[in-house]
């Protein structure tokens, strides 16, 4: 363990050590998600887009799934490490291992058998389904890579070899790169290709994983002899993993009620609105990256009781995401006419898809905040404060916003709700922070002062 970079290193220097490789691993998936979307684009065929852009929220719902392992292992894990106990590390990551693999083989079964119904509640229509339809086939059937990978992506920070999670993303994504052209155009597969593409993008970073676990890791382990099913691990690693989950979740849900609201508006609406969001993704992976990057930092020193230097931490972690935040505020506003562009010849839906992306983009800098905080209280295993943090912004709160705003603005009030919603979900962020992490923090700090 790099208890020099953990405990006494400048927090600049440890905190973008840790982030840095999390935010590249996340721009090289960008890159692939835009160049996915690029391939798809020129195919010309709008219930093609559409009907991939209906998929988004399985995707995102995999995730979600994996985070229950990953970032709820990696908070356990960053905590035990902390108190110096690697034993009981790999005892944990064990779990989490096989514990995401069962799962993700009972989510195929269930999902494959409700395909349908799935689909339609997503916002299919006659027109998408047959796409939509092929891509989620081939998206279901290897869904238990993309959960499992979420797993060691995450442990291996913990531990602090960031820079190995990093490439497992790389190496997957370069490969997804590669096979979606052959998939798509070359053998005249479509959407369908682009699935495959990513799920053997998926095989091939999860067997790098195991192989770094196997060979390099010193506090993670698959050994099927360590793996314990006991109460107390379960409740560990889903008492934050299961919050953890719900910010996906949360977004699958928001990018559902958005379908849903925008059907009314015609399937070019939907279309438009899945190149935008894949655009924010510019934003919301670097963003999330270099908050959760900070993650295993937070639970080191929390579990250590460094208190003062876990405030630096957390103090630097707000500034670094929401400053960020405004920078890619700033930037893709400026350029949104030329990025939409890229994806659309149609000036009238480049001119939907400009403002749509601008609206996007307004609430950037907030959601660094609320991500730093979200991950604080997942970090320092405050399950309460992330929970309700993850369900604020696309659910709780967005949920009667997109109500509200489009019954009263149509259109435009649809495009303008998730801003709406990052509004009252910073303000309630920084309450709930206040109120109890940082009270807590200051509170240790006295009692340790009275000893």
């Amino acid at each position: 363990m790099e208890n020099e970079l953990f405990e006494r290193a400048p927090i600049p220097k440890a905190y973008m050590k840790m982030a840095l490789p999390v935010v590249m691993g996340m721009i090289v998936t960008l890159v692939y998600n835009l160049v996915d979307t690029y391939f798809i684009a020129l195919t010309g065929n709008t219930n093609l887009i559409a009907g991939i852009s209906i998929c988004a929220p399985l995707f995102t719902l995999l995730l979600a799934i994996g985070d229950i392992f990953g970032i709820g292992g990696s908070s356990v894990i960053s905590r035990i490490l902390g108190m110096h106990n690697a034993d009981e590390a790999r005892k944990k990551s064990t779990f989490c291992f096989y514990a995401s693999m069962i799962t993700g083989l009972i989510f195929t079964v269930v999902m494959l058998v409700m395909k349908k119904q799935v689909l339609m509640l997503l916002g299919a229509t006659d027109k998408t389904y047959e796409y939509a339809g092929q891509y989620y086939f081939w998206l279901i059937l290897g869904s238990t890579f993309i959960i499992f990978s979420l797993v060691p992506s995450n442990l291996l920070r913990a531990e602090g070899m960031s820079l190995e999670s990093m490439t497992g993303s790389v190496i997957g994504t370069v490969v997804n790169i590669i096979l979606d052209p052959i998939f798509i155009f070359a053998l005249g597969l479509g959407a369908a290709g682009a699935a495959i593409a990513t799920i053997i993008g998926y095989i091939v970073t999860c067997s790098y994983f195991v192989y770094v676990i196997r060979k390099k890791s010193k506090a993670l382990s698959m050994d099927l002899k360590l793996l314990s099913l006991d109460a107390a691990t379960f409740a560990s690693v889903f008492a934050i993993g299961l919050p953890s989950s719900i910010t996906n979740l949360m977004q699958t849900i928001g990018i559902t009620l958005t379908n849903r609201f925008l059907q009314p508006y015609g399937d070019d609406s939907i279309a438009i609105m899945g190149i935008v969001l894949k655009i924010v993704n510019i934003a919301l992976l670097v963003i999330v990256g270099l908050a959760f990057g900070g993650q295993p930092l937070i639970g080191y020193n929390y579990g250590a009781q460094l208190k003062k230097r876990l405030r630096k931490i957390i103090g630097f972690g707000m500034a670094v995401t929401g400053g960020t935040g405004l920078v890619f505020l700033i930037v893709l506003s400026v350029f949104a006419n030329g990025i939409i562009s890229k994806f659309l010849s149609d000036p009238e839906m480049i001119r939907i898809g400009v403002s749509m992306l601008r609206w996007q983009l307004l609430g950037a800098p907030l959601m660094g905040i609320c991500l730093t905080a979200i991950v604080s209280f997942q970090s320092t295993g405050k399950a309460s404060g992330a929970f309700i943090l993850s369900a604020c912004r696309q659910g709780i709160v967005f949920l009667p916003v997109i109500f509200i705003l489009s019954a009263a603005m149509g259109f435009d009030g649809v495009i303008r709700a998730q801003f709406v919603s990052d509004i009252v979900t910073t303000v309630v962020a920084l309450i709930l922070f206040k109120a109890f992490l940082w009270k807590d923090i200051l509170d240790q700090d006295a009692a340790k002062l009275k000893v």
